[in-house]
């Protein structure tokens, strides 16, 4: 009988290693990336910059989002104030290094207009060790990568439409 749950031990070990040698690693499923929204809808805007910042954030250990709304709706010039005075206090502050500073609108222009606001009191090399990403067209890629270079920090641009 000993020697019969001897074998049975063995065997069932045996299966166990053989199993765990044989069982391949599940790659883990990424989520495809939310599409750019075709309109204006906030609630879809904001579900694609929450993807591309989340896509983009790498090791930053912290993030700070500055969004605008299309430039139609009411009081646009009220939450480009509030994001202007938000954004701007944080960058004359400084932003330590290892975190994320993102700029992003259904409006490039203004988003970008709001971006080169938010760094013009930046002070050079103030923001070494910050990625800075700008989420919008490519016409207004050269100006936001401007208003950033001086202060150290790294630019990525992701081309939105």
């Amino acid at each position: 009988m000993n020697m019969l749950i001897r074998s049975l031990l063995t065997a069932f070990l045996a299966l166990t290693v053989l199993s765990a040698c044989t069982k391949e690693e599940e790659a883990p499923v990424e989520k495809a990336p939310v599409a750019v929204p075709a309109g204006n809808d906030e609630a879809a805007w904001n579900a694609y910059l929450t993807d591309v910042v989340s896509r983009n954030i790498g090791e930053a250990t912290g993030t700070y989002v500055y969004t605008l709304p299309a430039a139609d709706v009411a009081d646009f010039q009220g939450t480009y104030d509030r994001q202007l005075d938000a954004a701007k206090g944080a960058i004359e502050r400084g932003v330590l290094p290892g975190n994320l500073v993102a700029f992003g609108s259904p409006d490039s222009a203004k988003s970008a207009d709001l971006m080169v606001a938010s760094f013009a009191a930046a002070q050079p090399g103030s923001m070494k060790g910050v990625t800075v990403l700008f989420i919008g067209n490519q016409a207004d890629e050269a100006r936001t990568r401007a208003a950033v270079e001086p202060t150290g920090a790294t630019y990525k641009f992701i081309k939105a439409r």
